[in-house]
């Protein structure tokens, strides 16, 4: 990152300390007062709240599990119609600056590709989006036909949960007041090509908790915010070194600390581009895939006899790995072949037939969350049943089978840990404790890697909230680092 962590205060603590951890599938709101950490209730089902926003077309927005029960309602069984629009908006210079402070067209340029809108679509829902900030080049999203900065995709949510926190703040935490400051996590690295790109999402992600009222901020990395929760619920572990791995649902994040009582020094910090996203990403991959057409055979009639070629999958699977773009899908050079193929008749027609469904009738988002389902089933249980009734799938899942599958992540996974240690220049056994936390790290497969380097010594710790809870303890002991929180336009 562009700035070092600290482990000391930079300025007074605070009578109450705010962690907001905006995350990329959830999001947590914490207050720490000196004694009691307690996280804010922030859906009626509890403190977390999905990283979604939805907006309509009328632009009226909501946010967290309505946004994507609002999304979910609009659009099962939906047919998908499509019509050229512009994406969005790349920089291309300087430019002079619009009423908005933003580049005028004159320094930026329309981003087409493959620029098609559902045109029924009655709303659009925005789920994830802690992954585009680190991207420099993406200045704006076309929503309808409005332009939107990637700030006002995130800002929302902040403004929702700060409004939630006010309202438990005035019967449970007077102290509180307007909650106008927070600590705000960032992972080791955001997603990002960019060089300045981890420098670009921290800008993006403080305009936006300005823009919500968290005027006054600090910033400090997640894996030690994780850290400093478990040192908080366990002060009476004895001095010495501990290893931190918040694995979520964008990125994995580890530190070591040298412990010694309430101070730490910071011996390493490492970030890989590895999260729970991924996961389910190779779950469609492996299990879906070939249910939709993958491998089948494509006959048609050619000048003097009949053409048998496989069937271009290949062509479908980056539009259907991202949900959120597989509208795209609803273009004659995609759906053309399919109908061919599921007029040909044969033993695969169910295949395309499925396939075709998927994306005529917008159920990608759907699928992706029965995924997650099971990925989350796999977690307490041997077995698990993929059940998508829209496509007529019901698939038994073992974990032996989705550990396979993701044989490649956890690998990457066990290296990020030694390089992690190696940066610290320390070996295993030198490792007195190690906090697991985050949404991934349930995976069985995920806790026994650990358990293997570090037998007896890994503690699963509030994996939803530890974050959260270690940011506001980090502001009320004055920690972390501060920046520009002034909001533009």
């Amino acid at each position: 990152m562009a700035h070092t962590p600290s482990t000391t205060s930079h300025h007074a603590p605070r009578p109450v300390g705010i962690g907001l951890d905006y995350g990329t599938s959830n999001s947590v709101l914490a207050v720490f007062d000196g004694e009691r950490l307690v996280c804010v209730p922030l859906e009626c089902a509890g403190v977390t709240t999905p990283s979604a926003v939805h907006i309509d077309r009328q632009f009226q927005v909501c946010t967290g599990q309505a946004a994507i029960d609002r999304y979910i309602a609009d659009n099962r069984g939906r047919r998908v119609q499509l019509a050229a629009e512009v994406l969005g908006e790349a920089r291309t210079g300087t430019g002079q600056l619009d009423e908005e402070g933003l580049p005028a067209l004159s320094g930026s340029e329309q981003v087409f590709g493959q620029a098609f809108v559902d045109v029924g679509e009655k709303g659009r829902l925005f789920r994830g989006v802690k992954r585009l900030l680190g991207n420099a080049s993406l200045t704006r999203l076309m929503v309808f036909e409005k332009a939107f900065r990637p700030v006002a995709l995130v800002t929302p949510l902040l403004l929702a949960m700060r409004q939630r926190l006010r309202e438990w703040a005035r019967q449970q935490a007077p102290g509180v007041g307007e909650a106008d400051h927070a600590c705000l996590g960032h992972p080791v690295n955001f997603e990002g090509r960019e060089a300045q790109h981890n420098t670009v999402a921290l800008e993006r992600l403080s305009e936006a908790a300005a823009h919500a009222g968290f005027v006054r901020q600090v910033f400090y990395p997640e894996p030690m915010a994780a850290a400093l929760s478990y040192m908080h619920a366990f002060p009476t572990v004895q001095p010495g070194r501990l290893l931190a791995v918040d694995f979520g649902g964008g990125t994995l994040d580890l530190c070591v600390l040298q412990r010694q009582g309430d101070a730490f020094e910071v011996l390493s910090i490492h970030g890989e581009g590895l999260g729970g996203d991924h996961l389910d990403q190779s779950l469609f991959r492996a299990l879906l895939f070939p249910l939709l057409g993958k491998g089948e055979s494509w006959r048609r009639s050619g000048d003097e006899r009949e053409i048998v070629t496989l069937f271009p999958f290949e062509h479908y699977e980056d539009l259907l790995l991202n949900w959120a773009v597989s509208y795209r899908l609803n273009q004659n050079e995609y759906t053309t072949p399919l109908l061919s193929c599921i007029a040909q008749g044969g033993e695969a027609v169910e295949k395309f037939q499925r396939l075709y469904t998927l994306i005529t009738s917008n159920l990608s988002y759907l699928v992706f969350q029965s995924l997650r389902d099971v990925k989350a089933a796999l977690s307490s249980g041997e077995i698990a049943v993929l059940d998508i009734p829209d496509l007529d799938i019901e698939l038994t899942v073992t974990r032996a089978q989705f550990e396979a599958i993701i044989a490649h992540h956890l690998a990457h996974f066990d290296q990020a840990v030694t390089d992690t240690l190696a940066l610290a220049q320390c070996l295993p056994e030198q490792i007195d404790d190690v906090v697991s936390t985050g949404g991934s790290s349930l995976i069985p497969a995920v806790r026994r890697l650990l358990e293997a380097r570090f037998p007896g010594r890994v503690q699963d710790h509030d994996p939803f909230t530890s974050v959260a809870g270690g940011l506001a303890i980090a502001e009320y002991r004055g920690l972390g680092f501060t920046r520009e929180s002034t909001p533009r336009g």
